[in-house]
């Protein structure tokens, strides 16, 4: 039996997935949370061998809460569960050791069998994803600029997106608005650009979105 933390911060999709894994006799669903906050708690009092995390969420949200359950539980396998299938938010995920990414859009069957993969030590990637990354590599094609971003400026970036100004962004990520001030300016030099305005042209032609579900 594998244990399952789910995390969303929508009831209705929480309630959803509970369902469809509760019917698989080999997946348990111990805990649900809808925060990163609510997660990282869960995870230190339920112990379960498999998160599955959203990415956008209130709070700290999905990437800093797997950041931070991978350095204190090791152990805990990770699958992010998201409709967020472009952009830099997939590959800095991978780079930062989840061990699985699914994206919404997948099949009941196609999610069970991330969970097994990834909880007998394996690492899954979803049909959507795999075949965008096998195609990215095989065509030569540079990579999006995003890619060259560090987690945090990434979260920065997702943030600013949400139309979070520097006092929320900062609040979620438990900065300081001045620290949040110097990851802007330093996201503006890596990818040569002056405000906002031209970092949402950018996110537009790079087909980077901003997870609604």
């Amino acid at each position: 039996m594998v244990n399952v933390l789910l995390v969303d911060d929508h009831e209705l999709v929480r309630s959803g997935i509970q369902l469809l894994l509760e019917s698989t006799q080999s997946i348990n669903v111990v805990g649900v949370a809808g925060t990163g906050e609510e997660a990282i708690k869960l995870v230190d009092e339920l112990k379960p061998d498999v998160v599955l995390m959203d990415i956008n969420m209130p709070g700290i949200g999905g990437m800093e809460a797997s950041h931070k359950i991978n350095q204190k539980n090791p152990n805990v396998k990770i699958i992010i569960l998201t409709v967020l299938s472009d952009g830099p938010v997939p590959q800095q995920m991978l780079n930062d050791g989840v061990h699985g990414y699914v994206t919404k859009t997948c099949s009941h069957k196609e999610l069970v069998d991330a969970i097994l993969v990834v909880n007998a030590g394996g690492r899954y990637l979803c049909h959507e994803m795999a075949s965008k990354l096998a195609f990215s590599n095989l065509s030569g094609r540079n990579n999006s600029p995003f890619e060259q971003l560090s987690r945090r400026e990434v979260q920065v970036v997702m943030m600013t997106l949400q139309g979070k100004d520097l006092n929320e962004i900062a609040e979620s990520l438990v900065i300081s608005a001045k620290t949040v001030s110097t990851y802007r300016h330093r996201i503006y030099d890596k990818l040569s650009l002056k405000n906002d305005v031209e970092l949402m042209r950018l996110a537009l032609k790079h087909n980077v979105v901003v997870d609604s579900v």
